[in-house]
């Protein structure tokens, strides 16, 4: 391969250099502006600063909550039984009915029991006529027996007589009560106000004393609310309890509806060493009747307030493998704070460490922006 002299290649970077002088002179930034523009274009783009738009801290006093997972219990459940043998011979509400506290439920075949209560009544109607006689009897021995006209042993027979009369009497009145009772055994009522199960003896079915149930009913206007605090939470629970009421919030999971109030109304006197909790009780008004025995709920128990509080979006809060963050203007630039948070409040959520109440926190562009890049807070939004 031929090789130029190197004399030659100087000459050709000298007339090069003439030439560039020739078309600056006079104009020293011509040169700027072949070799520097780009270079000097890269440094004001870099400067510019993204509009971001912010919100500020919110600082106010929160309740503090206990959350729990609990179950829902019936006050009273009962059995329906029959306390006398019979042929059921209607049912006068309908199965899954919410009835009130005297409400006809069962009727058993009387007729039996209406026949042994006018059989008792009529004893006592001969007994008593007995007793009259008796007496009479009685009265007329003693006048006998003054004059001496009698003998003792007769006026001993009419005494005793008497008075075996008069304890006919009492026999006979106390069958009536017995009888009236099994008469009204015979009609099945509701001991309280609740809501009847199903069904479990058709009409004509033939039920005997503590036999098969009949029907269940439960108690569901007041409902209790059962829940098991820690050891730690149940110092809490006391230190509010000591202060007045401790009322609860109790949700339905995946029910859009408000939550039900009420108060805590029992805790049991002993904590489980297996797991290190005690069994606590609220009870709530339930009446919409929409929540059963045997509901898993969630329930939250107001123990206390958070004076000056620090609330922010839940939708400005980003997440990490260190944990959560939000993204703050700290002197133009973007920083990265990671933060603790406390419960919610609604939208927004309550922060225990990480900013301070005079951040301004970044709310948007946050897939656009990265620590330390220069950004500017946009002015608020005029709106309705």
């Amino acid at each position: 391969m031929r090789r130029w002299p190197w004399t030659i290649v100087a000459a050709g970077l000298a007339l090069v250099a003439i030439a560039l002088a020739a078309a600056v002179r006079g104009d020293p930034d011509r040169l700027s502006s072949v070799f520097g523009h780009t270079a000097a274009a890269a440094p004001q783009a870099a400067a510019q600063s993204m509009p971001v738009p912010v919100t500020s801290v919110v600082k106010r006093t929160i309740p503090i909550y206990l959350d729990y997972t609990a179950r829902t219990d019936s006050i009273s459940s009962i059995t329906l039984q029959a306390k006398v043998s019979g042929y059921i011979l209607s049912q006068d509400v309908a199965d899954g009915a919410d009835v009130k506290e005297g409400d006809l439920l069962y009727r058993i075949d009387p007729r039996d029991y209406r026949a042994a209560l006018d059989q008792v009544k009529a004893q006592l109607q001969r007994d008593m006529a007995s007793l009259e006689y008796t007496r009479g009897s009685l009265e007329r021995n003693s006048e006998l027996i003054k004059a001496g006209a009698l003998s003792k042993d007769t006026y001993a027979q009419s005494l005793s007589a008497a008075k075996q009369a008069e304890a006919a009497i009492v026999a006979d009145r106390a069958a009536i009560q017995a009888a009236e009772i099994n008469l009204a055994y015979t009609e099945i009522r509701a001991p309280f106000p609740g809501r009847l199960g199903r069904n479990q003896a058709p009409i004509g079915t033939l039920v005997n004393v503590g036999g098969s149930a009949l029907n269940t009913l439960v108690q569901i206007s007041p409902i209790y609310v059962t829940f098991t605090p820690s050891e730690g939470d149940l110092t809490l629970i006391r230190q509010a309890a000591s202060a007045g009421p401790i009322t609860v919030e109790v949700a339905v999971p995946g029910d859009p509806g408000p939550a039900r109030t009420g108060t805590v109304t029992f805790i049991d006197n002993t904590v489980d060493r297996a797991t290190g909790t005690i069994t606590a009780r609220a009870t709530i008004a339930n009446a919409d009747r929409t929540l059963l025995p045997g509901q898993y709920v969630n329930i939250r128990v107001l123990v206390g307030e958070r004076p000056s509080a620090l609330l922010i979006p839940q939708t400005v809060l980003g997440s990490s493998q260190l944990g959560k963050f939000v993204y703050v203007i700290d002197q133009g630039k973007v920083a990265m704070r990671m933060v603790e948070l406390g419960p919610a409040q609604g939208a927004l959520v309550s922060v225990i460490k990480g900013i301070k109440d005079s951040d301004q926190i970044i709310s948007g562009n946050l897939q656009k922006i990265g620590p330390g890049m220069p950004v500017m807070p946009e002015p608020p939004k005029t709106g309705s």
